[in-house]
């Protein structure tokens, strides 16, 4: 296979020492993925992670993919390969490639560097204030960029309120997708409606959360459960160690990011309790679980938006029994 000349230019490879390879895994539906080979002049091997697709969508994607793995990098460089850009294929406009370090993936039982855990990793992103974005004076919810969760493109939009931004850019956003894919639901969109206006506020209002001083924005991954994780090597130097990729992120409650852990069985009660000795719960702990009930309902609306059928009926039980608790 030969590597497209815009791919060359933004490494800065020697085609001629260059070989090109298929690879497993996506991330996305639609995503294809590479191996690149390279030989430097002084005579060591790099190894990069092509992802290809057509389309707009494609495009999308992968700019919110680079994005993500930036910012993750940016505050913790060995939690997730470093990307190294996106663009559209100079002989082929309609595809879109991003690139990134090659993970060698390993078993999870190999034994590990001395690098820090996947929990300690994720707790030190989770106490790392995100940064200010352009055009605002303080850190805010949202990100500059549209991220994709699986193949759904979600509303980034910048709010100052995280309630605000739970409420209006995930629940009643991932109401919209997923009536436009399986018609109106009433009992869906009343379940999410009173959720979004009363449940939300209650759980996640800014005078509530830690005795009325509210949250601080993070970083999160924001599609973090055992399939976007591994443990494996960047580079010939390095030993294998837990990283992260297929990133989803934004700034965000650094609690939202176990929604989905929540949904898929997590890490282990192991992993939660180092993760919390770093990164405490968020005051008041004894709603701790029902405010991870609450960022798991995203994900399950978000699957029934995608795929439809069962997923519906765990984002309502998740829904009546908060609405019961917080909404009546």
């Amino acid at each position: 296979m030969k590597l497209d000349p815009a791919v060359v230019e933004l490494l800065r490879l020697d085609p001629e020492h260059t070989t090109v390879s298929s690879a497993g895994g996506g991330g996305c539906s639609s995503a294809s993925t590479s191996k690149i080979t390279s030989k430097f002049r002084d005579g060591t091997e790099k190894s990069f992670f092509m992802k290809t697709g057509k389309g707009e969508d494609a495009e999308v994607m992968f700019a919110g993919e680079h994005t993500s793995l930036k910012a993750i990098y940016d505050a913790v460089p060995s939690l997730c390969p470093q990307s190294y850009g996106h663009g559209r294929f100079s002989t082929q406009p309609t595809t879109s490639f991003l690139v990134t370090d090659f993970v060698n993936l390993t078993s999870r039982s190999a034994p590990k560097s001395s690098a820090p855990s996947l929990a300690a990793k994720l707790a030190k992103l989770h106490t790392t204030p995100a940064p200010v974005p352009d055009g605002h004076d303080k850190p805010m919810f949202g990100f500059p960029v549209t991220t994709c969760c699986g193949d759904t493109p979600q509303d980034n939009s910048f709010e100052g309120s995280w309630a605000d931004f739970y409420a209006n850019n995930r629940l009643r956003f991932i109401l919209r997708r997923a009536e436009k894919s399986n018609s109106v639901d009433k009992e869906l969109h009343t379940l999410v409606e009173t959720t979004a206006s009363k449940v939300v506020p209650r759980l996640l209002g800014d005078d509530h959360l830690n005795n009325g001083k509210g949250i601080a924005p993070v970083v999160v991954h924001g599609d973090l459960w055992s399939g976007n994780a591994g443990v494996g090597t960047i580079g010939s130097d390095s030993g294998a160690q837990d990283v992260v990729y297929d990133s989803s992120a934004c700034y965000a409650h650094s609690e939202f990011e176990l929604g989905i852990m929540k949904m898929f069985g997590g890490f282990g009660g192991s992993f939660l309790k180092e993760y919390h000795d770093m990164c405490p719960k968020t005051e008041p702990t004894n709603e701790y679980e029902d405010r991870v009930k609450l960022y798991e309902l995203y994900h399950h609306l978000n699957h029934y938006a995608m795929f439809g059928g069962s997923y519906r009926s765990g984002a309502v039980s998740i829904m009546k029994s908060l609405v019961r608790k917080y909404g009546e």
